[in-house]
């Protein structure tokens, strides 16, 4: 509701500019439950088909809203590290991703600035992965 909300605002007071969407890792591949081991954590299925709504719904107003120069683009991050997780997880998650490391609390930050600026003014429709390497593999 909100990028749409913007995305008219912008159209009708003839803003150029960009809007970056959330997603997530697993709006583009499934889980792998192996990580969770016996944690008693899992991923839900809302969660993915959520996450690949946001992906898709990104592209379409991308095409819809790039001719009113009004770009739009999404970011999907792996798994951010809290306290809060339980080790078992953390170390299984980690071996996982080819940096070793799950994300911190300032690693989106670049590709967010990036996908706001002008330095992607030619970039509209695109999904950054933001994984630490997770969907290389």
């Amino acid at each position: 509701m909100c990028c749409q909300t913007f995305a008219k605002d912008m159209r009708a007071k003839r803003v150029q500019g960009a809007i970056v969407n959330i997603s997530s890792i697993y709006g583009n591949v499934g889980p792998d439950f192996s990580i969770y081991g016996d944690t008693g954590m899992t991923s839900p299925p809302d969660y993915s088909y959520s996450k690949a709504g946001i992906i898709n719904f990104t592209r379409y107003m991308a095409t819809f809203y790039g001719q009113f120069g009004i770009r739009v683009n999404c970011i999907s991050p792996g798994g951010y590290y809290t306290k809060s997780l339980p080790q078992e997880f953390v170390e299984r998650y980690e071996s996982h991703t080819p940096l070793g490391r799950m994300a911190g609390w300032n690693d989106l930050k670049g590709a967010a600035v990036f996908l706001a600026s002008d330095a992607s003014r030619y970039i509209t429709g695109h999904n950054l992965m933001v994984d630490g390497g997770w969907t290389a593999w």
